[in-house]
């Protein structure tokens, strides 16, 4: 039972819910009210596709969304909310639906290590790829209730024209959040040297000292975040970054609510 407000006593109230204090003061009789704490459906979306096999500092970034994903599961089971997930790998998309067990969680953890992208993942058929975001997000909207807490986990690297209505569809009925998970050499490139990135087909390898790959890299992620912040703004979602040096626990802190809870 959690307490809701305090009001002017009524015939039929619980005598032992009145609130002296507000009694004294107001001079007439005053009782607490409580309500009974419902248990709220919690939707964790989670991208572990191969835009995430990437980290130039601290972990990969499919790592930190697995990290993420994890502890947001347990502090919603510990706070009596049921659990979900959606997890997705450019392959394969694993759909759980919220339920209030340690089983549930336990199944979501063992999938977000099962579906990580490796090395050897082959690639998946392109932008034609069923499991990208934006599938994840419309069966997000079949699988989530109506008033869950929903966690978007991704690098939100492949955004569609779809991507901002899907997430808006699910924000109009639900309180959505999107955590992003970015790597320092994704926003500013080192002034110099040559560096090589895996792609699918082998290492890629880019000049950092070539003054017009420096000016196209700062103007595509512009471009981006520009893109990136009118997406969550239209879409009406809170957003947060976690960096792949950073601790995932103590970024997170921002989207909680007193005590560790979901807020």
């Amino acid at each position: 039972m959690t307490f809701s407000e305090v009001r002017q006593y009524q015939p039929g109230d619980d005598i032992r819910s009145i609130d002296w204090r507000v009694t004294a003061r107001r001079q007439s009789p005053h009782t607490k009210l409580y309500e009974e704490e419902r248990e709220r459906p919690v939707l964790l979306i989670a991208d572990l596709g191969p835009t995430l096999f990437f980290a130039s500092t601290g972990a990969y970034k499919q790592v930190r969304c697995a990290q993420i994903t994890s502890i947001l599961a347990w502090l919603a089971l510990w706070a009596g909310d049921q659990v979900g997930g959606l997890i997705f790998n450019g392959q394969e998309l694993d759909v759980m639906r919220p339920a209030r067990r340690r089983k549930s969680v336990l199944r979501l953890l063992d999938q977000l290590a099962n579906l990580q992208h490796q090395a050897d993942t082959p690639p998946a058929n392109g932008s034609s790829s069923i499991h990208r975001l934006d599938t994840a997000l419309a069966e997000a909207r079949r699988v989530a209730h109506t008033g869950s807490r929903i966690f978007v986990i991704s690098d939100f690297i492949n955004l569609s024209d779809s991507t901002t209505s899907l997430l808006g569809a699910l924000a109009r009925h639900n309180s959505v959040s999107a955590i992003r998970i970015l790597d320092p050499l994704e926003s500013e490139l080192p002034a110099s040297g040559k560096f090589a990135v895996a792609g699918p087909d082998g290492p890629i390898w880019f000049d950092a000292s070539n003054p017009s790959f420096q000016k196209a890299w700062r103007d595509k992620v512009a471009s981006h975040e520009q893109q990136l912040a009118e997406c969550f703004r239209t879409a009406s979602v809170q957003a947060a970054t976690v960096m792949t040096h950073q601790d995932p626990a103590a970024a997170l802190r921002l989207l909680l609510g007193p005590g560790g809870r979901i807020g």
